[in-house]
């Protein structure tokens, strides 16, 4: 696995999947377009741009390059990388039939042009010898915090969460996980159960 400090954005889940292989950091799903609708997510972005840098790697077609413009547009140029997949003509396992120009996306990508445009790109890369809640000195958020205060594994769990996510200006719908994800960079271990009176 790789360990990449900037939030990783990609078009959809299955570009995720594919990645989720590779690399060990955060990776956003832009929802395909609905980026360009999706203002809590787009807010999100910017946070992160800002806390840690965003790396994009989208397909190598028409629309892949259109949410790309989109993003650089919206993030300074100095927060935002672009990792650039190969245009490599098939169809990936899954579908029946090839996309519309013919192109394979990031999900279809080998390992190694999948590391090849990381290391193009000039991210962060390093070998993970660590675990995900481990930051140096530095106290993380982790599961075991999620399930003590209520956020998973409750009847109240939902409810609990949407207050948080509206507290820190997060997308309404991130699931536990996807909150867990990005939490750390919001909020330290101190703040976080500050925020549940403990």
């Amino acid at each position: 696995m790789i360990k990449i400090k900037e939030a990783v954005i990609v078009e959809g889940k299955y570009d995720k999947i594919r990645l989720s292989s590779l690399i060990d950091g955060l990776i956003i799903t832009t929802e395909g377009f609905g980026i360009f609708r999706d203002k809590e997510k787009m807010n999100m972005l910017r946070h992160l741009a800002e806390t840690r840098g965003l790396l994009v790697i989208t397909d190598s077609d028409s629309a892949g390059f259109v949410i790309r413009n989109h993003l650089r547009s919206c993030i300074p140029p100095g927060q935002i990388k672009h990792a650039y997949i190969p245009d490599v003509f098939g169809k990936e396992r899954r579908k029946t039939a090839p996309s519309k120009e013919g192109k394979l996306g990031v999900e279809g990508m080998t390992t190694e042009a999948l590391l090849a445009a990381l290391r193009h790109a000039g991210v962060a890369c390093e070998e993970s010898q660590t675990s995900e809640s481990d930051s140096g000195n530095r106290r993380l958020i982790t599961r075991a915090d999620f399930y003590r205060c209520g956020l998973s594994g409750g009847e109240n769990s939902s409810a609990l969460r949407a207050g948080l996510l509206a507290y820190l200006g997060l997308p309404e719908k991130m699931t536990a996980k996807a909150l867990l994800g990005v939490i750390n960079d919001y909020m330290t271990y101190d703040a976080f159960y500050g925020y549940f009176g403990e």
